[in-house]
């Protein structure tokens, strides 16, 4: 056989194979679109149709006018109480971390390495096991039937994996670089934020996004703290749609779809950064 056939063989099989799994992919997304368009809300949904018959919008009309049945929560009003939600745990989250990965990073200090593997652990402990400790600590600020204290709680979750790849990134940025900024006259805290801080924006930009997407779709610790419908979040929504004997999958797919579209749009806005993050990643390592 002719090494151009050969070559030729190849290249099929490989666009074979990547079509093949860009199709498991997004296999599940085309089934929640569909289910979104269907005017019936079937019990078990169990076929596909891409554009089912009589397709229509009303599933996302009726999740945006009166996304809660039980309560008239208006849908900007849980848009709004997510996005303070997941933007304050983000922001939480890189602004404590920053400070201790970089202490982590360039300090020797006793309890350094026990302090890391502490932060390691935390992130092995399943989430329902910090639901009474995390409860009896928002009772005691005054804080728990609120979104700040929503905020506190994701943020105590991101904190221990912020830190780890933040450290990670600071390992890579040369102490010369500090040293020479100490030299013409900064102080450790203006080196910090006028050298360190602007060179790693793309691992800041990750840390940013998982915090983000955690306290975005985060529903457990949400429902065991707040009671407070005006308090509620577009993914406590999303989790009280699913009934013991019937959901509505219709209306929890287009809301699906639409609780998603914030994550997406964060992720756009930051997709340089991540992209240049993790290249740099690979050629420093």
């Amino acid at each position: 056989m002719k090494r151009q056939t050969i070559e030729r063989l190849k290249h099929i099989y490989l666009h074979a194979y990547i079509i093949f799994w860009i199709l498991i992919a997004i296999f599940p997304v085309i089934w929640i679109v569909s289910m979104s368009l269907n005017p019936v809300n079937v019990l078990r949904p169990t076929t596909l149709q891409i554009i089912p018959k009589n397709a229509t919008l009303e599933a996302y009309i009726k999740v945006l006018t009166r996304p809660y049945e039980a309560y008239p929560v208006p849908f900007v009003k849980l848009l709004f109480n997510s996005l303070f939600v997941a933007g304050g745990t983000a922001l939480l989250s890189v602004a404590l971390a920053s400070t201790a990965a970089y202490a982590f990073s360039r300090f020797r200090f006793p309890g350094r390495e026990i302090g890391l593997l502490g932060f390691i652990v935390t992130q092995m402990l399943p989430a329902t096991a910090t639901l009474a400790p995390l409860f009896v600590i928002l009772t005691l600020l005054h804080i728990r039937n609120t979104l700040y204290g929503l905020i506190v709680a994701y943020a105590s979750g991101s904190v221990p994996f912020a830190i780890w790849n933040l450290k990670g990134y600071f390992d890579t940025v040369p102490k010369e670089l500090e040293e020479a900024a100490l030299v013409d006259g900064c102080d450790r805290h203006q080196a910090f934020t006028k050298i360190i801080l602007p060179l790693s924006i793309p691992a800041i930009a990750v840390t940013f996004l998982f915090g983000f997407m955690n306290g975005w779709m985060e529903w457990m610790l949400a429902w065991t703290f707040l009671t407070k419908p005006t308090n509620f979040t577009l993914a406590m929504t999303l989790y009280n749609m699913q009934g013991q004997w019937n959901t509505p999958w219709s209306q929890f797919a287009a809301f699906s779809i639409i609780i998603s579209l914030p994550v997406m749009v964060v992720w756009f806005l930051l997709q340089k950064y991540i992209i240049s993050g993790l290249t740099l990643g690979a050629v420093k390592g």
